[in-house]
């Protein structure tokens, strides 16, 4: 006998959109699994259809947040047609998104919540891919190693992000787009 679905749709995303608005709203405070549940409509015992404990809600918050940024970092990059200059817009994105959504860039960059799908200490996410083939492409044209290349464009990019959050130098759009350009050469 296959399950009947739930009366809304896709309880899934629901939990997860859910949990992604606590997360917020509670700057940066997790969620339970039982407000996350009472915000989506349901019983707290129908979250564990999708989660099977507060650690896997969590880790699917972070994932949908990984995807979120690889969104903005794509259509940043597409907005100025992609090269060199896409490679910058997507680090200047990067900050933008961790300035617009503190708590869940946080989760994702700063907690253990996704330890578990790291693989040899790299997480394998859309966002990471986006990273090391523009490092690649750039290499390729400009030189030097691509690994190198974009280790160093993160470093840069998650270093400022991480200053203007914790409000070691405040979080300026001017300094962003000064800061993060395109390099000639590095």
């Amino acid at each position: 006998m296959e399950p009947r679905p739930y009366h809304h749709g896709d309880l899934r995303a629901a939990l997860i959109h859910e949990g992604l608005r606590l997360l917020e709203e509670k700057r940066g405070e997790e969620p339970s699994l039982r407000e996350v549940a009472r915000r989506a409509g349901v019983s707290a015992t129908a979250v564990y259809r999708h989660f099977p404990d507060k650690q896997a809600l969590m880790a699917a918050l972070a994932q949908q947040g990984l995807q979120q940024l690889a969104t903005v970092q794509n259509a940043a990059s597409d907005s100025v047609g992609g090269g060199d200059e896409g490679f910058a817009a997507t680090g200047r994105a990067y900050v933008r998104f961790a300035l617009a959504h503190p708590a869940l860039f946080r989760l994702i960059f700063t907690s253990p919540v996704l330890a578990a799908v790291r693989e040899d200490g790299v997480l394998d996410s859309d966002a990471g891919a986006l990273l090391y083939a523009n490092a690649a492409a750039f290499a390729a044209r400009a030189g030097g190693e691509a690994h190198a290349r974009a280790i160093r464009a993160w470093s840069l990019v998650h270093g400022l992000a991480m200053l203007m959050l914790d409000g070691q130098i405040p979080a300026d759009e001017a300094l962003i787009d000064q800061l993060i350009r395109v390099q000639k050469q590095a």
